[in-house]
């Protein structure tokens, strides 16, 4: 049967069922052996303790897993009135006591410590109640079922109940955290070690949720006590292997009050125990067929129905590292949360009802969440819930759950989210009305989008709740339909809706649609928003000014700089109508007194090189800021490169607050107006010196401060803007973060921004007040006729928009410049914040503030601890590289060592070497010396030759010129003397020659002319072969000269093959002699 596998089922996996209301319920699986306490919030495993008064009024404590103030704290908050504990059976105690019999509390003397000697048995019984009582309880729950057919003490039979025997009431307990595991379990520990005297009884479990459970007399089956399904919160039962794994217990709400009871039962057969569980998951399920019903009631209202118009609102907070939770940012289009993976987180539910008479909301009955869009109701997973209570003006309840995303069944909202990428999430509360006779659900739809744990989103930028509209439709109830004539319940339920689903249903309703027209997809859940917010960065600036305006600002800037201390008494005029951009960057660093830094410069150089830990938050920032403008929008552009190592250098620069999200908006202000160097230097004096950075500080203490002092200013200067934010719930964080954490430069105009800075740089950071009291001035007729949803919108989209036009711009700040808002005012609010506060930690109990203190303390050190262990592994890092660099040090010194030795040798070598070349070189010089002495002599030798040959050469000459003269003279006279003879002239012709038909001359003239030929001739011979000797003897001296030079260039090779360049310079001075020389006597 189902019921069997069910049974078997949960006996292996499930240790504990929690209600969530009359529809369904949840099994809570237990991983392994895992602390019980490691799913829950550990402030409810920190409150277990149990206070026991005895007979003359002494009390002792037994204490849990926690200090004894942090007990005694704990239970006086749950205290019943006075008037509750009166009304209430002598056999009972009060809700945070044990239940003890007036004879076995042993009274303990009032100067004894009750903790310090042997504490008194303690016996615990069961809170019997009256026949009346019993009576009382079963009219109010059963609903006019009569019981007076039995005795008083007689039981009702239910038709479909469990009834269980062989079981022991081992007691109860007050409880502060009824659905907490991990509390439940350690008092089910301690009530099972301290009862010394059980009582035996029988357990009925009824099989619907309009049954009651009872605790039965085994013996005569008479109604001990009774409790209602519908106050019982949580049933757990005890871990395996553990003395308490036949133990089981639930908790329960007591006489409808914020006061908790935890009863704790032992099983005598340990497998019992998972079906008293089952039978209690069973319990806890509503009737399918009542469901089934109340699905199906129509929306159509008739005469005796009312309509109740409740506005829920989701905030989801994430812990900040810095001991407190934070609401988490949205993306740009508004409509998805922005988590990080792995941070413990908060649900914060506010409910406010708009319409019709207030209906009062008694307690929440359950907080759930589980990923996913349309889930089912056994998907829905239980939160710890932490509080409850209404807000402080009394119109909304807030109700805060604590998330741990790191359990299994919250991995898929753990995991991070591809980029442009989401998931839905559902998100519902459960509420038990005074005055309604069944739980209301309440059932939340967002778009989540899961990031980076090292992402660090800054809490007021972007922050926006998710509000959803609910309809709920109740019918007054007659008397007689009512389960007891005396009971609160007044109505019941007849439907309820949200917006989203009604818009849905009027969609599909349409006259298209059910004309058989195709349907449209369906839009999603998320309420759309068609308005596009203006893009920061938006708007041009011109620089054109008129030229008597430059003039003027050209003479007072020349006598500024003339004495730089001191400001010009006109400045404050000129700047309230605007610096002219030409001169912006100028101006700006004049007042912010950034003229003369050279050290800030070189400072940021050197911070532009080191590693910044908010690296990608950086990088993720610079594509968001000013888009809109051309010098920003390139990604990997000049703009954004500048604008990121700005943002780096601070991150490095201020250590303590770092890079947040709204930083980079102002640093692009700058960075249009000034160089990097300049701008990062402005950017530190507005951090520092105007206190812009203290608004970051100490949990945002001082910007909530400013907060303050914006509602005050409001409350005085705009008492009818101010009353209508109150009517609506809007406070000035929900509008105004931006405003005062990026000096208005996110979203509105740059003529307007640049304006602000100008009177910001001048005035101080006061100016914000004047801006924004200007902004809800101009637009308070417009924001008194919107809602809380509106208002917020209102501020996002249309205000920024509204400033476009330059002329707007100015009209605004002239308005702004027009308000006069005293120093002395703004200190008098401090001062009222200061007082507020202080009032509020007064009030505030002491042990919950130490707690607080202790547990900021705690993640403080903690924190200190891991930087610690980061500085110790970064010093034993450092000391393993240095070790390791000094052995690579020690090894290159061997190394390095072993190299001279060997160089050393070298040396010798090369010095014994350069000794024996020396020797061979000076014996070649020596040879060479003689060989040059040689050759000079036979120079000299061959040039006397020369010279007389040439002497010899030049006698011959002249010798033959003049026997050629002689010669042609006397052949000259023979001529005339031939020509004068006639017989000579018939022998002789012209030129001198013998006539052929001559006759023979006379032998003796004759024989004397051939003979003086023959003489000239020989002579002539002789003098040619003299000639010819001498030139024999030329040539040889010129091969002798070869000969010389061919050895020379042999002993130049040898001396370079040497290298020896002192010989190389020797030797070639040697050749340069020899052959100047050669060429002399050639």
């Amino acid at each position: 049967m189902d019921d069997k596998g069910s049974v078997g089922k949960i006996s292996v996996s499930s240790d504990s069922v929690s209600t969530l209301n009359s529809e369904d319920f949840v099994l809570v699986s237990r991983l392994g052996d895992e602390t019980p306490s490691s799913t829950n919030n550990g402030s409810d495993d920190e409150k277990t303790g149990l206070k026991v008064i005895s007979q003359e009024g002494v009390s002792f404590k037994i204490v849990g897993n926690g200090s004894e103030q942090q007990l005694q704290k704990e239970l006086e908050d749950v205290l019943m009135e006075p008037s509750l504990a009166d009304a209430r059976p002598a056999a009972l105690v009060n809700a945070g006591d044990l239940a003890l019999p007036p004879t076995t509390a042993s009274p303990v003397a009032p100067d004894t410590d009750p903790l310090s000697g042997q504490p008194p048995k303690v016996e615990m019984v069961l809170p019997v109640q009256t026949a009346q009582e019993s009576e009382l309880n079963e009219r109010s729950y059963r609903g006019g079922e009569s019981s007076s057919d039995g005795s008083p003490g007689s039981p009702i039979p239910d038709d479909d109940s469990v009834v269980f025997s062989q079981l022991t009431y081992l007691g109860c307990a007050s409880v502060n955290a009824p659905r907490s595991e991990g509390e439940a379990l350690r008092m089910m520990s301690i009530l099972r070690g301290q009862c010394q005297l059980p009582l035996d009884v029988t357990l009925s479990v009824p099989g619907v949720s309009e049954g009651t459970v009872r605790l039965l007399d085994p013996n005569n089956s008479t109604e001990i006590a009774n409790y209602p399904i519908y106050k019982i919160l949580f049933c757990v039962r005890g871990h395996d292997g553990t003395p308490e794994s036949d133990c089981f217990a639930f908790t329960e709400s007591h006489y409808n009050a914020e006061i908790f009871r935890i009863h704790v039962f032992r099983c005598q057969i340990q497998e019992a125990v998972s079906r008293i569980l089952y039978s209690f998951a069973t319990a806890f399920r509503r009737s399918a067929k009542k469901a089934a019903v109340a699905c199906q009631q129509s929306a159509p209202l008739t005469p005796d129905s009312d309509l109740f118009i409740f506005t829920v609102s989701l905030e989801i907070k994430e812990d900040d590292g810095k001991g407190t939770f934070s609401a988490v940012a949205k993306d740009k289009d508004k409509q998805t949360f922005k988590l990080r993976a792995g941070m413990d987180k908060k649900i914060v539910i506010y409910i406010q009802q708009t319409s019709n008479k207030e209906l009062a909301i008694e307690r929440c009955f359950g907080l759930l969440l589980s990923p996913g869009k349309n889930v089912k109701n056994s998907d829905m997973h239980l939160l710890d819930l932490e509080s409850m209570g209404k807000s402080s003006d009394g119109k909304s309840y807030i109700i805060t759950g604590s998330w741990t995303p790191s359990t299994p069944q919250f991995q898929a909202v753990n995991e991070e989210t591809p980029k442009d990428k989401f998931m839905y999430m559902t998100t519902a509360v459960d509420l038990v009305i005074t005055e309604v006779e069944e739980p209301v659900r309440f059932l939340l739809e967002t778009r989540v989008r899961v990031c980076s744990p090292n992402d660090r989103l800054f809490w007021p930028f972007s922050k926006r709740s998710h509000t959803e509209t609910f309809y709920l439709k109740l019918r007054q109830m007659e008397r007689k339909e009512r389960k007891s004539p005396s009971s609160d319940t007044l109505y019941e339920v007849v439907s309820l809706e949200s917006e989203t689903e009604r818009a849905k249903r009027k969609t599909t309703a349409s006259p298209g649609i059910l004309s058989g027209g195709v349907p449209s997809p369906p839009e999603d859940d998320e309420e759309e928003d068609n308005d596009e917010p203006l893009l920061s960065g938006s708007g041009d600036v011109s620089k054109e000014c008129a030229e008597k305006i430059l003039e003027t600002w050209g003479d007072l800037l020349s006598k500024w700089h003339m004495n730089l201390c001191v400001r010009p008494r006109q400045l404050p005029t000129l700047v309230r109508s605007g610096i002219p951009e030409a001169l912006r960057g100028e101006v700006w660093q004049l007042l912010s007194g950034c003229h003369n830094n050279d050290h800030q410069v070189e400072e940021y150089r050197t911070l532009i090189t080191k590693e910044s830990p908010q690296d990608s938050a950086i990088t993720r920032d610079i594509n968001r800021t000013f888009p809109a403008h051309d010098y920003f929008k390139d990604t990997g552009g000049d703009g954004q490169d500048s604008l990121y190592k700005i943002c780096k250098a601070y991150s490095v620069y201020d250590e303590e607050i770092g890079y947040c999200q709204g930083q980079s908006f102002l640093a692009a202000v700058l960075l249009l107006h000034m160089p990097e160097e300049q701008a990062f230097s402005v950017l530190v004096k507005i951090m520092f010196d105007y206190g812009l950075r203290d608004l970051f500080k100490q949990n945002f203490e001082d910007l909530h401060c400013k907060f303050f002092q914006l509602e005050r200013l409001m409350q005085e200067c705009i008492p009818d803007l101010y009353n209508h934010f109150l009517n609506v719930g809007l406070e000035a964080h929900m509008y105004a973060s931006q405003w005062f954490l990026t000096l208005f430069t996110a979203k509105f105009p740059l003529y307007m921004v640049f304006h602000i800075i100008d009177l910001l740089l001048c005035e101080g950071i006061s100016v914000i007040f004047n801006v924004a009291l200007a902004l809800l001035k101009t637009s308070k007729d417009d924001l008194i006729q919107t809602d809380f949803e509106g208002a917020l919108k209102f501020f996002r989209v249309p205000v920024p928009k509204r400033y476009r036009s330059e002329e707007n711009a100015k009209k605004l700040m002239e308005l702004a410049c027009s308000m006069k808002i005293s120093q002395k005012k703004l200190k008098k609010f401090e001062k009222e914040y200061n007082t507020i506060r202080e009032q509020q930690e007064q009030q505030e109990a002491p042990i919950e503030r130490y707690e607080r203190e202790n547990r900021r303390l705690q993640e403080a050190n903690m924190r200190l601890e891991q930087e610690n262990d980061d500085l110790a592994h970064e010093l034993v890092s450092s000391k393993i590289a240095l070790r390791k660099d000094l052995d690579n040090a020690e090894e290159k010194a061997d190394a390095l060592n072993k190299e001279l030795l060997l160089t050393k040798q070298k040396l010798v070598d090369s010095e014994d070497e350069k000794r024996r070349l020396e020797e061979e070189s000076a014996q070649l010089k020596e040879m060479c010396r003689r060989e040059l002495d040689k050759s000079e002599s036979e120079i000299k030798k061959n040039g006397s030759i020369i010279g007389e040959y040439k002497q010899i050469c030049s006698q011959l000459s002249d010798r033959l010129e003049k026997q050629q003269a002689a010669n042609r003279g006397e052949l000259e006279k023979i001529r005339a003397k031939v020509e004068g003879c006639d017989k000579c002239s018939a022998l002789f012709n012209k030129e001198g020659r013998v006539r052929v038909a001559a006759t023979a001359a006379p032998p003796g003239g004759g024989e004397e002319t051939d003979e003086e030929k023959e003489g000239l001739k020989n002579q002539l011979r002789e003098m040619e072969l003299e000639l010819a000797q001498t030139k024999l003897q030329l040539v040889e001296a010129e091969c002798k000269i070869q000969d010389l030079e061919h050895h020379l260039g042999l002993a130049l090779n040898e001396v370079q093959a040497a290298k020896k360049t002192w010989f190389n310079r020797t030797l070639s001075s040697i050749k340069t002699v020899t052959g100047t020389q050669g060429k002399e006597t050639t």
